[in-house]
């Protein structure tokens, strides 16, 4: 009784993120009641592995005893303070220390905010001024990548390469530009990595003259993995020859990580796979593993320098009242300390088994691509493998797909032109990963059977 109520209560008030508003009032709510580990529980009492890890954040799985204690220990002992006025709490300086002397090259300056897209806002606010305070105002105009994802604030859906988050907003501005992805499955180049790199360089050239020059570009946004563009992986050596290139031209490389960072692919960050410093990194999700919300910008120090002389004693007019927040802070410490303690080797042993498994349904007949790197990963599903043909709309692979997955007692990301995603907690099992290996060929076959497909495979 109570489930049924809180679902009309769902329908009749809570507006949720990125969804059919209509399709979700006719579905209705499927609540979630509990997690512990790498499981959560429905509001009908069935128990599902979370192959997801909520939206690619509970890196350190549901439930994790020391988190709890330090979110209430500081919700105690200090609920809030403000970063404004010269004013701050111990939590967040301790763990602006611990990122910084964690993070890649010279990223020793770090800003909190909320999530990710405010992040990514943050980034155009201090790219903006970091030109303007070296007397190069020209420098208006900011390029990402087509199938990337940076948020759905307003600036950030601009950045961000998805129709669903352009239509009927009035984005992208005029000075954001997009070049296209390096999926290495569906490029016009073929999937030799090299031509893709080289593919890529040519596309950022050509782009950067179309706009007038370096002199008139300002950044340029990449996340190491493309994640809601389908988890798409770019060829080793990608990441390095773009930053490179911003490098030659003298223009800021920020890089996405609020998918990839705190062991997602590996390494605490993702940047660390080609030792690439880029100018700035964006995090969040795994930052507090999703316990209480926080992203974070990383700052080069030349460019924190560059800002720093350029107001002088005016204040830098930036800021958000849940900057720093000290919970929040508490929390991003108490996770830390779990990767540090054993959960990033876990998450490298578990991503190997996962990538393995994965890549072992490939002789499925829908199977045709499975990427990844560490515990994300990805497969794309066509009706004809050589072709490469996507399953067809009218087999609604987002919702059907999902909703085979949830039967069989998995939870994924299923894309709208379908492709499986994956992004399972740091903590998981072996029998873990196995479960979501086992369940996801399951799903395969369901799916296979659909009449939809069938009549398109024939």
């Amino acid at each position: 009784m109570l489930a049924n109520s809180l679902v009309e209560l769902d329908r009749a008030h809570l507006i949720h993120p990125v969804a059919s508003w209509r399709g979700h009032e006719a579905a209705g709510l499927r609540l979630l009641t509990h997690g512990q580990g790498a499981t959560v529980r429905d509001g009908e009492g069935n128990t599902l592995i979370d192959g997801f890890s909520g939206l690619w954040c509970v890196n350190a799985g549901y439930g994790q005893p020391s988190v709890i204690e330090a979110a209430t220990r500081q919700m105690q002992q200090l609920c809030y303070a403000t970063g404004y006025f010269g004013l701050g709490a111990e939590p967040a300086v301790r763990l602006a220390a611990r990122l910084a002397e964690a993070a890649p090259g010279d990223l020793d300056h770090v800003y909190f905010t909320l999530g990710g897209s405010d992040a990514i806002d943050s980034t155009v606010r201090f790219v903006r001024y970091y030109w303007n305070a070296r007397g190069m105002a020209s420098k208006q105009h900011f390029i990402s990548v087509a199938q990337g994802y940076h948020g759905s604030s307003t600036v950030g859906a601009g950045l961000t390469a998805l129709p669903s988050f352009h239509a009927g907003f009035g984005v992208p501005y005029d000075w954001q530009h997009k070049i296209p992805s390096h999926d290495l499955y569906r490029n016009p180049v073929g999937r030799d990595p090299q031509a893709v790199i080289e593919a890529s360089r040519r596309h950022l050239l050509d782009r950067i003259a179309a706009l007038g020059g370096p002199e008139h570009v300002a950044a340029f946004y990449v996340e190491p993995i493309q994640g809601s563009g389908g988890v798409l992986v770019p060829p080793p050596g990608w990441m390095k020859a773009m930053r490179d290139l911003c490098t030659e031209h003298d223009i800021l490389f920020i890089a996405d990580e609020v998918i990839t960072a705190f062991g997602r692919t590996g390494p605490l960050f993702a940047c660390a796979d080609e030792g690439i410093v880029p100018d700035f990194i964006t995090t969040a999700k795994g930052l507090t593993s999703g316990y209480v919300p926080m992203g974070a910008v990383f700052m080069s120090d030349r460019v924190y320098q560059v800002i720093a002389d350029g107001a002088g004693k005016a204040a830098v007019g930036h800021g958000q009242t849940y900057s720093a927040h000290p919970v929040s802070a508490a929390v991003g410490l108490a996770v830390l300390d779990l990767y540090e303690d054993g959960l990033l080797a876990n998450g490298r042993a578990m991503g190997a088994r996962l990538q393995a498994g994965l890549a072992a349904l490939s002789d499925h007949p829908l199977v045709g691509d499975v990427r990844g790197r560490g515990m994300l990963a990805a497969i794309e599903l066509v009706t004809n493998k050589e072709a490469r043909t996507p399953l067809p709309a009218t087999a609604e692979p987002a919702t059907r797909i999902f909703d085979r997955a949830w039967s069989e007692g998995l939870v994924l990301r299923a894309f709208g032109w379908g492709v499986l995603g994956f992004a399972p907690p740091l903590c998981c099992t072996e029998a873990e990963i196995d479960q979501i290996v086992e369940r996801t060929r399951r799903v395969l076959d369901l799916t296979l059977d659909d009449p939809e497909i069938r009549a398109v495979m024939r």
